[in-house]
């Protein structure tokens, strides 16, 4: 009866030979004349059919087949036969979660002191469920191997210790299982520092004295290219391979491929110490060389490649003022827009913090400068500049498409998307679930057409939050995008216009000279520093000793509650959130804890003030400034010797001139009939009715006039609310005059 023989792939996996899948092809660096010993990174010639096992060299021309490979690797025929156990089943092996708790439950004494003396505890055996188990005709020790979603993949089986004989001292089960990752836990914690090392017991022990670890299945030379994109939430990353020739050489290849495909990232290499003359891995050097995790990582490690580190003591506690004058080097005026832009920006570096910002103004008014400008201080590889962009663009362009699952993913985690000059929201409505933060990964169905004329429906994957800053022309933004934005207008006084004119002309006349000047700036140059050592930093969560404050500042101008407000809530947090995280070092506790001061508090709730009053009405400030500086002075000064019970509209034109007086130019006519008027009069700020004495044809217009309570508030809940609090009627006036 003829033997059958593993595949190929199985052979190679078995070797730790790593191989590229190409087709129905493994490509892999020439094993036998050493002719791809200067080759490229990532180049290689020697072809193996994967049906066949037949190889062919394009470079040095050798040739052959899985019998004539293990010949020259010093394999016997029988390494490349099936046995019985190895022979696949007809129906692929299921490792279900009761099969790896029977696994742990057989640990007999003995291996359970062999792990123990590895460095291994009951507790690391219990929690990372190690097992016992007969495989393929032998006793192996059992590590569960989970993908990403915490499902047990296969197992990953460690060769008996008391087994002296010459075979392989691991194997896969079920055989032919793919190299994966072992730690996947590590990556989707986030919590730095992140070390990559050689074999599952290394990252266990990592594990036990509180180091977050990953290591490949099969091996320190298999380190797949897909991998990479997991790692990119880390700005710091740590190699610990083995002290052995391998070890130094697989650890040089890995370190060259993070500086190649993570350029955001610091790498550090871990070179053992003298002290270990005989050990060689970190197991070694915890349980043999009195190894701990501070000199580990602060002592044995050295930057080798990446983003140079960032000395952090170099910083000091900033303000906002402070904050404000450094942002005035390139933005003129404009304190609270550029400060608030600054904060939305600044909270993608938190885990779910991040706040969404929409600046609504006329064209040319400086909407988009304030973004762009800023933007320049963050790493570009954060910031995504769109312009005008339809949603299936949108998701085609960022994302990442899966033929076999046609699916796109996309990863916007801590992430800065700046929308300019859209002339629509369609692509936020179709955002609307990630902008408020109702889940971390978001599934949206998008059509293409194909070729024939017809539809194809593709799944997209959304993970993270972004902030998301959106700059448009068009002054209406409908009611569920406004909830979901802090809405803003750029400043157009005499004064910021000015200066823009003579920082324009600074800049134009001599631009080397004014670049130099800037990028010479040193508060500048430290700032942008410090926004990239608040982004190592990776931070997760941030608390607030005293809430009872903010709930203070919040409700204390409320006596009527709207739905809006429970998420006009979130943005006050996050913006004081902003704040801590702008002065992190100074916020953490002996714990290693971030905590909001009262300072980030009172600095929260005064920008908050500012905003506060246009945001109650869902309306962009240059709208309702109009309101309260031509709507409400024209009705005052026409009504001001009128007699009680007749008043005087006011009219298109009326507004016009007005407007013309105060801004020297015209209102577009369609944007004051289309946007400006029915967004006041959707906000119960103004109504509108027919001149019954005149002109049945005009349309007049009647502010809704508010008068302030004895304390000076202004009383802004006229409807749509809940009464937080009763008051007697003659402690409130409250009158509408139409």
């Amino acid at each position: 009866m003829k033997q059958e023989t593993i595949t190929i792939k199985q052979y190679l996996e078995k070797k730790n030979i790593f191989y590229k899948e190409v087709g129905k092809e493994l490509v892999v660096r020439c094993l036998f004349g050493g002719c791809d010993d200067d080759s490229r990174e990532g180049e290689a010639h020697l072809y193996f059919n994967s049906e066949t096992g037949q190889y062919d060299c394009k470079k040095c021309g050798a040739n052959g087949n899985i019998f004539t490979l293990a010949e020259h690797l010093g394999d016997s025929n029988k390494d490349i036969f099936l046995s019985e156990m190895q022979k696949p089943a007809k129906t692929k092996a299921r490792i279900t979660p009761k099969f790896v708790e029977e696994l742990n439950l057989a640990i007999s004494d003995r291996i359970r002191g062999y792990l123990n003396n590895r460095g291994i505890t009951d507790e690391i055996i219990s929690d990372h469920e190690l097992g016992w188990g007969k495989f393929y005709g032998k006793w192996w020790i059992t590590i569960p191997i989970k993908d990403i979603k915490s499902k047990c993949q296969f197992l990953k089986l460690r060769k008996d210790p008391d087994d002296s004989s010459n075979e392989v001292k691991y194997k896969f089960y079920p055989a032919g299982s793919s190299a994966t990752i072992y730690g996947w836990e590590s990556i989707k914690s986030g919590i730095p520092p992140l070390v990559i090392c050689e074999g599952e017991f290394d990252r266990l022990i990592l594990n036990s004295f509180g180091i977050s670890a990953i290591t490949s299945t099969a091996g320190a030379g298999t380190f797949k290219k897909e991998w990479f994109d997991y790692l990119k939430p880390f700005s710091e990353i740590y190699i610990a391979f083995d002290k052995d020739e391998a070890g130094e050489r697989e650890s040089e290849k890995l370190i060259k491929k993070l500086e190649k495909e993570l350029l955001e990232m610091s790498l550090y290499k871990i070179t053992f110490p003298d002290r270990m003359t005989e050990g060689k891995d970190v197991s070694d050097y915890f349980n043999k060389y009195n190894g701990n995790p501070d000199e580990f990582i602060y002592q044995l490690s050295k930057w080798v490649a990446g983003v140079e580190p960032i000395d952090v003591s170099k910083f000091e506690p900033m303000t906002s003022k402070e904050l404000i004058e450094i942002l005035g080097l390139t933005i003129k005026k404009d304190e609270e827009n550029k400060l608030v832009t600054f904060l939305c920006m600044l909270s993608a570096y938190t885990e779910n913090s991040q706040f969404n910002i929409s600046f609504n103004a006329p064209s040319s008014s400086g909407k988009s400068y304030i973004p762009l400008e800023e933007s320049n201080l963050f790493p570009s590889v954060d910031v995504i500049k769109l312009g005008n962009c339809s949603p299936t663009a949108f998701f085609h362009e960022q994302g990442e498409y899966d033929k076999e699952k046609n699916s796109i993913k996309i990863d916007l985690s801590r992430k800065i998307i700046i929308f300019l000059d859209q002339p629509h929201t369609a692509l936020l409505e179709r955002l609307r679930s990630l902008l408020s933060h109702d889940e971390k990964e978001m599934q949206s169905k998008i059509t293409d057409k194909v070729h024939k004329g017809g539809n194809k429906t593709k799944t997209v994957i959304i993970r993270g939050f972004p902030s998301v800053i959106f700059c448009s022309a068009g002054l209406k933004i409908d009611e569920q995008e406004g909830t979901r934005f802090l809405l803003l207008s750029p400043d157009n006084n005499r004064e910021k216009i000015r200066e823009g004119i003579l920082m324009k002309l600074k800049k134009e006349t001599d631009t080397k000279a004014y670049c130099d000047w800037l990028e010479g700036n040193y508060e500048r140059k430290l700032l942008k520093e410090r926004i990239r050592a608040i982004k190592n930093e990776n931070i997760q969560e941030i608390k607030f000793e005293n809430p009872e404050i903010i709930e203070k500042v919040f409700l204390e101008k409320r006596d009527m509650l709207k739905p809006r407000h429970q998420r006009d809530i979130g943005r006050l947090i996050s913006i004081i959130k902003a704040f801590t995280v702008l002065n992190v070092w100074f916020r953490k506790n002996d714990k290693g804890e971030i905590i909001a001061s009262k300072e980030d508090i009172e600095e929260g709730a005064k920008i908050w003030d500012k905003l506060a009053e246009s945001q109650e009405y869902n309306l962009p400030p240059y709208v309702y400034q109009l309101y309260k500086e031509i709507i409400v002075p024209l009705y005052e000064e026409k009504n001001k010797n009128s007699q009680r019970g007749v008043k005087e509209g006011i009219t298109k034109r009326d507004f016009s001139k007005k407007y013309y007086e105060l801004n020297g130019r015209l209102i577009p006519d369609w944007q004051m009939r289309q946007q400006v008027f029915p967004m006041l009069e959707t906000a119960g700020l103004i109504h509108q009715e027919k001149d019954a004495l005149g002109d049945k044809r005009t349309m007049l217009i009647f502010p809704t006039i508010l008068t302030a309570d004895e304390d000076g508030e202004i009383n802004s809940e006229l409807r749509g609310g809940v009464c937080r609090e009763e008051k007697s009627h003659d402690n409130k006036k409250q009158s509408l005059i139409f």
